[in-house]
């Protein structure tokens, strides 16, 4: 957990920079029918607030825990991210992930080993949904800057 912990706050701390080197339309442009950098920045949001469900509830639940999926086209639509100012989005995404720190920080180790089924006859421990949860972050950042120096 603890380089999981330090990657989160480097990013927390580097993006809301990187971010400010585009413009609002640079930021809020859709190429070839996808999300635009904005759209997938509330997508990471919602993935946060959804992901910081299940690392809270998932400590408390009945074994293994039945992690529920979300709509996310559905999500970034209805929550309209492409008509909200960058800078509020930027303050979103990091005011959650500084919260996920604080839960996963706290997460006792035997915790970390209890199970959740992910559909599909497949499971994971919840250390490997936080690190899927940081692996898709990251896979979500390529889309929006340039995360070789990040």
């Amino acid at each position: 957990m603890k380089k999981i912990i330090e990657r989160l706050n480097y990013l927390i701390e580097a993006l809301p920079i990187r971010v400010k080197q585009f413009s609002e339309l640079e930021f809020s442009t859709r190429l070839l029918n996808r999300w635009s950098k904005k759209e997938t920045l509330g997508h990471l949001c919602d993935s946060a607030t959804n992901n910081l469900y299940r690392f809270i509830t998932i400590q408390s639940e009945k074994q293994p825990y039945i992690v529920v999926p979300y709509n996310q086209n559905n999500w970034v639509s209805i929550q309209d991210y492409q008509s909200i100012p960058t800078s509020e989005i930027v303050g979103f995404w990091t005011t959650l992930n500084k919260h996920i720190v604080r839960v996963i920080s706290k997460i006792p180790e035997e915790k970390l080993l209890y199970l959740c089924d992910i559909g599909d006859n497949k499971s994971m421990t919840l250390a490997e949904l936080i690190e899927d949860y940081l692996r898709h972050m990251d896979h979500h950042l390529i889309q929006i800057v340039d995360t070789s120096n990040l």
